[in-house]
C-alpha cells in the first residue's frame, strides 16, 4: 500500500510524463500548420491585387467594359502574381471622381473619357474638340503622332499612364426635334460632354448642363436635359433610345469624337515588377487591338438600335457640318488656343495629321 504522499507523487509523475509525450507528439503538428500559414501568407503577398473601374454599364456588351474586362483575364493568363479586379458601373468611384483617385493612389486603374479630367488638366479637351477627328481611321493615325504624345506628356505628369487607346464616334439627339444645322439647337438644354462641345454650341444659342453620360437618362426623362450628345456606345448602353425622338448619326461628317483611353496610376505602374508591367503591357495591347476592330461598327450598331426602337436617325450634311465647324473655330478653338498652356500647338498639330 502506498501512503497518499507517495500517491500524489505517482500521480505528479504519470502527469509529467503525459505531457511530454503530448507535447513531443504534437511539436510536428504546431510545426506544420506554422509551415502552412508562413506559406500562405508568402503566397497571399506575392499576388498583387490592382482594381479597376469605370463608369459603364458591365456586362452588357459596352465594348469599353470589355475592354478592361478581356485585359483582366489576359493578365490572370499570364500568371505572374498579378489580378484585376473590375468595378463597372460607377460601383467603386462615380465617374468625374477616377482621375483624382487613380492619380492619388487610390484606384490603380481606370478606363476614362479624359475630358472629364479637363477641369484639372485643361489640354485634355484637346481630346474631345469639334471636327478635329474626322473618322475611325483618323483617330488611329492620331495615335502615332506629335499630338497625341503631348497629351501623354501631360497625363503623366498628372500621375498616370496610358495602358491602351481608344477612339469613339458619337451622335446628337434630341426629344423636340433632329439636330442638323447649327440654328436647330437653338432654346435646348443641351448635355454637351465638355467645355469645347458646350461652348460651340452655346455659341449656337443652346443652354448647357454639365454632367457625365450616366446621368443623361435620368436628366431627360425628369425634363432637365432636351437634348445631348455622348458616344454610340453610350448612346446604346444608356437606352437613351427610350428618351428622345431623332438621333443624328455620325455619318460621312462625325463631328464628335472623344478620347476614352485605359489608364494606370503612376505609382501603381513604379510599384509592378518587370513581369508584371511586361503582362499588363501585352494584355492592354490585345484590348486596344479589340476595340479598334470594334469601333467602326458601334456606329451602325447605333443606328439600328434607335430605329429598332422608333426613333428617327438622319445625319448632318456637308453645309451642316462645315457651319459647325465655322462657329466651333470662333467659340471652342479660340477659346482653346487663348486659355489653355500650348493650345494652339496641340490644336496645330493635330490638325498637321492627315
Amino acid at each position: 500500500m502506498y501512503t497518499s504522499a507517495q500517491l500524489m507523487d505517482i500521480t505528479r509523475y504519470n502527469n509529467n510524463i503525459s505531457g511530454d509525450a503530448m507535447k513531443s507528439s504534437l511539436t510536428p503538428i504546431v510545426a506544420g500548420l506554422a509551415l502552412a500559414a508562413i506559406t500562405a501568407s508568402a503566397t497571399a503577398s506575392a499576388q498583387t491585387v490592382l482594381r479597376a473601374s469605370h463608369q459603364f454599364p458591365g456586362g452588357q456588351g459596352d465594348v469599353r467594359d470589355e475592354m478592361v474586362q478581356m485585359m483582366a483575364d489576359k493578365v490572370a493568363e499570364a500568371d505572374v502574381g498579378l489580378e484585376i479586379e473590375v468595378y463597372p458601373g460607377q460601383s467603386l468611384f462615380k465617374a468625374r471622381e477616377q482621375w483624382g483617385a487613380l492619380v492619388r493612389g487610390r484606384l490603380d486603374i481606370t478606363a476614362l473619357p479624359l475630358d472629364y479630367a479637363s477641369g484639372r488638366h485643361p489640354e485634355f479637351s484637346a481630346t474631345l474638340m469639334p471636327g478635329l477627328v474626322r473618322n475611325h481611321e483618323h483617330a488611329q493615325r492620331l495615335n502615332d503622332s506629335e499630338y497625341m504624345d503631348m497629351i501623354k506628356d501631360v497625363i503623366q505628369d498628372g500621375g498616370a499612364r496610358v495602358l491602351a487607346d481608344a477612339w469613339l464616334s458619337g451622335a446628337f439627339a434630341s426629344s423636340l426635334n433632329c439636330i442638323t444645322s447649327p440654328d436647330t439647337v437653338e432654346g435646348q438644354n443641351f448635355r454637351a460632354a465638355g467645355p469645347a462641345f458646350e461652348q460651340m454650341l452655346e455659341a449656337a444659342g443652346a443652354s448647357i448642363a454639365s454632367m457625365p453620360s450616366s446621368e443623361i437618362y435620368t436628366a431627360m426623362q425628369t425634363g432637365v436635359l432636351d437634348a445631348a450628345n455622348t458616344s454610340s456606345m453610350s448612346f446604346v448602353s444608356y437606352r437613351l433610345y427610350e428618351q428622345v425622338e431623332c438621333l443624328t448619326a455620325p455619318g460621312e461628317h462625325a463631328l464628335w469624337f472623344m478620347y476614352e483611353p485605359i489608364l494606370i496610376s503612376e505609382q501603381v505602374w513604379q510599384g509592378l515588377d518587370e513581369a508584371q508591367q511586361q503582362a499588363l503591357t501585352a494584355a492592354a495591347d490585345e484590348a486596344e487591338a479589340f476595340f479598334a476592330a470594334e469601333a467602326a461598327n458601334l456606329d451602325q450598331q447605333m443606328v439600328e438600335v434607335f430605329e429598332e426602337n422608333g426613333v428617327e436617325v438622319v445625319s448632318m450634311s456637308e453645309a451642316d457640318y462645315n457651319a459647325w465647324l465655322e462657329i466651333a473655330k470662333q467659340s471652342s478653338y479660340k477659346n482653346f488656343a487663348d486659355n489653355v498652356e500650348n493650345g494652339q500647338a496641340l490644336i496645330d498639330a493635330a490638325l498637321a495629321v492627315e
